[in-house]
């Protein structure tokens, strides 16, 4: 498994590199999302402190001053379901969702490629259709005026429209970066850099001492798509033949 704290513990093992910049109207767009997202990151962080918070006051204000609440813990969920659902898409730009790598170091590169694509296709159905949901569900609770049922009673359309929005955002992430995959590789989508896994360590397993491949069982490098940057922004991109470990 690999998880977005594994993109920070990398950082340790290979070699920073220039992230491969998107050309025409697709990097604009992409640069966009970024900017958004950046500012979305700041917000949910801000949000959960807020969710600690408001959990912290309704301790102490119930069992040490013994006077109960009753909308603290509707505010915590609404706070992390904001910071939740807006952040995915941020998360999804940084490939940082759990993901499944245990094939990765065992296929060839241009099977990589198409299993990437595909894979990002039907998250994007997925994706997509729970946004339709949910702005579903916004339309009726505004149309009815509907209230949660607690003795606060704050209207339902907060967070579902706090999950439409954000499920949308990250539907328009996933179509950028399949757009991007399709005419420019997956490697300026966000997958030229390995992540930490299964996968991962399979192919910088399976390198010599001196950073060459063993034919027949890894791709170019510690790569798992290969390394077709190499040729074409090579002033841009360091080859990273760093090799952890010892191997026989």
């Amino acid at each position: 498994m690999s998880h977005a704290f594994d993109a920070a513990s990398a950082a340790a093992e290979t070699q920073t590199k220039a992230e491969p910049r998107v050309p025409g109207l697709l990097g604009t767009i992409d640069r966009a999302l970024k900017r958004i997202n950046h500012v979305i990151m700041l917000l949910g962080g801000i949000a959960l402190v807020c969710a600690c918070l408001v959990l912290s006051y309704s301790v102490v204000i119930r069992y040490v001053l013994h006077e109960p609440t009753d909308w603290q813990d509707e505010m915590a969920v609404f706070l992390i379901v904001g910071a939740t659902f807006f952040s995915a898409a941020a998360v999804q730009s940084k490939r940082g969702h759990v993901a499944i790598e245990a094939l990765t170091g065992l296929l060839s590169p241009r099977v990589n490629r198409a299993r990437l694509l595909m894979a990002d296709i039907i998250s994007f159905v997925f994706v997509a259709f729970f946004a339709w949901k949910s702005w579903t569900l916004l339309h009726e609770a505004w149309v009815d005026g509907q209230v949660s049922q607690s003795s606060w009673g704050p209207p339902l359309w907060i967070p579902y429209i706090l999950m439409a929005g954000g499920m949308t955002l990250l539907g328009v992430q996933f179509v950028l970066q399949i757009a991007e995959e399709i005419l420019y590789g997956a490697e300026k989508a966000g997958w030229a850099n390995p992540k930490i896994g299964l996968g991962a360590d399979l192919n910088r397993d399976t390198q010599t001492q001196d950073g060459q491949g063993r034919p027949g069982l890894t791709p170019e490098g510690t790569r798992p798509l290969g390394d077709p940057l190499a040729n074409t922004s090579s002033a841009n991109v360091t080859p990273n033949t760093k090799v952890t470990g010892r191997h026989p």
